[in-house]
């Protein structure tokens, strides 16, 4: 099994707006405390020889993750290095009109670790389109992050897609959801 390390949609502006003016302080934390843990993976990934892929969101216009805008710009903590993938998306499966599946094909790789942001968007969509396509996936499942959502605190919505994930199957490929600093390479 040849794994790589697959960070979605780390971005500067990901949650802004993400959460009232009393809550955003708390997601502001909890991104800040989700991209030291996807560092220490990255590190860790990179020290065992891993590849490192990271996806960033590529909207037009006004949007908070319009390309060239300040908000698009990737965190700096899990910034690719010169030589690893970047891939540019603007759906949100990973997938989808990108070269990530090529790529992966060429690389031999059979198994992707996954985290990043949103949750329930681009997390969720490319964690079962990987699946699908004949990957398994250990999914960090405190390496995920999204906004609070009507009723549903962020807290709420990771713990929800954690249990909806974890198992989830196609064929003989399936999804594991373990803490980030249980996942060794």
């Amino acid at each position: 099994m040849t794994t790589a390390l697959l960070i979605i949609d780390v971005q500067k502006a990901i949650l802004d707006g993400a959460g009232t003016p009393a809550r955003q302080p708390v997601l502001d934390k909890a991104l800040d405390d989700l991209c030291t843990r996807l560092q220490a993976v990255e590190q860790r990934a990179r020290k065992a020889g891993v590849q490192v892929i990271v996806v960033q969101h590529s909207d037009a216009g006004d949007h908070r993750l319009a390309k060239g805008q300040p908000g698009w710009e990737l965190r700096p903590e899990i910034a690719p290095l010169p030589g690893e993938k970047l891939d540019h998306k603007t759906a949100c499966d990973s997938f989808f009109e990108t070269d990530l599946e090529s790529h992966l094909k060429a690389k031999g790789i059979t198994h992707l670790v996954i985290g990043g942001c949103m949750t329930q968007y681009c997390v969720d969509t490319t964690t079962r389109r990987a699946v699908t396509l004949g990957y398994d996936v250990t999914l960090l499942g405190d390496g995920h992050m999204t906004g609070d959502r009507g009723a549903l605190t962020y807290d709420q919505i990771i713990a929800h897609h954690n249990l909806l994930l974890d198992g989830f199957d196609a064929g003989k490929c399936a999804v594991t959801v373990k803490k980030s600093a249980e996942v060794q390479f």
